[in-house]
């Protein structure tokens, strides 16, 4: 009876010590998982207030290079606003998912404002180099029209080295659903077999047109990326994506579609999906499922 009772108390303790090993094994693993999401957390907020400072920057320069009282006021208040999002950005905490989304979309609106300028000044140069074309034979004007261009000249140096922040593409209206082996949208996890998202590239006259390719990562409640081994360059560093799609891109707004085959076993809770196109985050949402 002893040695029977000498067993049993050795099985169970041997199954409690798996136990307990089991547990801080995953433990150590999420800790290690959420101290590299809160990592890229930082890294992406880093990025946005760079942003935020050079807007703010070349919103001042180009208030100094403009002769319109018009277009200077209204980029006095773009500037404002840009400067007042900065410092709600400063205190913001990294792993405020919430707030980032929103000051990212912010930001989104912001580049949008930027390219507009851009654009408008773009097109005043052009409507002056067509009059200085027109009054080529008038001495008097064209002398006027000669020191418009040089104005004009040393205006688009300075914004040449605006184009390329304000050429980064956006992804807006992201959209993600789980769909049943039917097709039909699932609202629990363990109906899911295919993960749909779905958003826009915007519309944007100062970026080059050409072939893209888009990365989009999806990551767990669990912290961990649905990535079948692929990375790409992020911050000087590569990440794993889930989904790559090469497109097109012909300057104008375009619909993406993409495509996840569930394979693996998932837990319910919130995913987030972030989207990338040359080497910047371009976009980011979240959607849950029930058990």
């Amino acid at each position: 009876m002893n040695k029977k009772l000498t067993a049993s108390l050795v099985v169970a303790a041997i199954i409690v010590a798996g136990i307990i090993g089991y547990l801080v094994y995953t433990m150590q693993k999420q800790q290690k998982e959420s101290a590299q999401m809160l990592e890229l957390a930082e890294m992406d907020k880093r990025e946005m207030e760079n942003e935020y400072e050079q807007f703010a920057m070349q919103y001042n320069e180009m208030k100094m290079q403009i002769n319109n009282d018009s277009l200077v006021a209204q980029l006095e208040k773009e500037q404002q606003r840009t400067e007042e999002l900065l410092e709600e950005l400063r205190r913001v905490k990294s792993n405020d998912a919430a707030e980032i989304m929103r000051l990212k979309k912010e930001l989104a609106t912001l580049r949008k404002v930027l390219q507009d300028f851009v654009h408008q000044i773009d097109s005043l140069n052009r409507l002056n180099e067509e009059l200085t074309q027109e009054n080529s034979n008038l001495k008097t004007q064209n002398l006027q029209a000669q020191q418009h261009i040089s104005n004009l000249s040393t205006q688009n140096e300075s914004l040449s080295s605006k184009v390329e922040i304000a050429s980064q593409l956006d992804a807006t209206g992201i959209y993600a659903e789980g769909r049943n082996k039917k097709g039909k949208a699932a609202k629990k996890i363990k109906d899911v077999k295919k993960f749909v998202i779905g958003f826009k590239i915007a519309r944007n006259v100062t970026t080059s047109t050409g072939l893209r390719s888009i990365y989009v990562r999806i990551n767990t409640p669990t912290g961990d990326v649905l990535t079948k081994g692929g990375t790409f360059q992020y911050e000087n560093r590569n990440l794993e994506y889930s989904i790559r799609k090469d497109i097109e891109y012909t300057g104008e707004e375009q619909s993406v579609t993409v495509y996840w085959d569930v394979a693996e076993a998932l837990s319910a809770g919130t995913y987030r999906v972030d989207i990338f196109a040359d080497g910047h985050n371009i976009g980011t949402s979240s959607f849950s499922f029930e058990k």
